[in-house]
C-alpha cells in the first residue's frame, strides 16, 4: 500500500455515490462543458470554489494561483480568461480572495521567500496604492484583511482591463466581473460590490 492509495479509494467512493444519486451524471458531464462562471481564486486548499458556491462539477471554470492575482504578463491566467470568455461564453468572472491570505500576509513582511517574492511584488504595489489607508490600521490581522479586499478590487480592475474583456464588451457580450472575499472562519462570501459593468 502506498501513501496515496487512499486517494483512489476516496475517488471510487465519491464516484459511486454520485452515480447512485444520478446515474447519468458522468455521461452528461463528459459530453459538455457549459459553465456560466469563471472563478479566479487563491490556491489555498481551504477555499474550494465549487463547494463553497454549492455547485457541482461542470458549473464553474476555475483558475487558481497564489493570492488570486491577475497579472497582464501571466499567459496561464490570460489563456484561462480567454477560453472562458471566447469559447465557453461565461456570464460572470469572479475574483475571490480570502481573509488571512498567506500570500497577502507575506507581501507585508520584510522576509525573503525566494521566487514567490517576484509574484508578491504585485500585492506590494496594491499596498503602495493604498499606503495611507493601510498604515492607519494598527491591528496586523485587520491590515491583512483590508489588503485582501483591496487586492481583490485591484484584480477585478486587471481582469476588466484585459483586451479579452474589452473586446467582449465591445462586441456586446453579456459578461460581468465581480469581486468576493471568503471568510475561512464562517464559510461566508462577502460581495465587495465592485462588479463591472454595474
Amino acid at each position: 500500500m502506498t501513501a496515496i492509495d487512499h486517494l483512489f479509494k476516496n475517488n471510487r467512493v465519491w464516484a459511486e455515490k454520485i452515480k447512485q444519486e444520478d446515474p447519468t451524471f458522468f455521461k452528461s458531464l463528459s459530453e459538455q462543458q457549459n459553465p456560466e462562471y469563471l472563478w479566479i481564486g487563491c490556491s489555498d486548499s481551504r477555499v474550494p470554489a465549487n463547494e463553497l458556491l454549492g455547485m457541482q462539477p461542470g458549473e464553474v471554470f476555475v483558475h487558481r494561483n497564489i493570492a488570486n492575482q491577475v497579472i497582464h504578463t501571466d499567459l496561464n491566467c490570460l489563456s484561462v480568461i480567454q477560453y472562458a470568455v471566447e469559447i465557453l461564453h461565461v456570464k460572470h468572472i469572479i475574483v475571490c480572495g480570502h481573509y488571512g491570505c498567506g500570500g497577502v500576509q507575506a507581501s507585508l513582511d520584510t522576509e525573503s521567500y525566494g521566487l514567490i517574492d517576484n509574484w508578491l511584488r504585485h500585492i506590494e504595489d496594491v499596498y503602495r496604492f493604498h499606503q495611507e489607508k493601510l498604515d492607519a490600521i494598527n491591528n496586523d490581522k485587520e491590515k491583512v484583511n483590508v489588503l485582501c479586499e483591496l487586492n481583490v478590487i485591484e484584480q477585478v480592475a486587471n481582469v476588466s482591463n484585459t483586451t479579452i474583456l474589452r473586446n467582449a464588451w465591445k462586441n456586446k457580450q453579456d459578461i460581468k466581473v465581480h469581486g468576493f472575499v471568503y471568510n475561512l472562519h464562517d464559510g461566508i462570501l462577502k460581495n465587495l460590490d465592485v462588479s463591472v459593468p454595474n
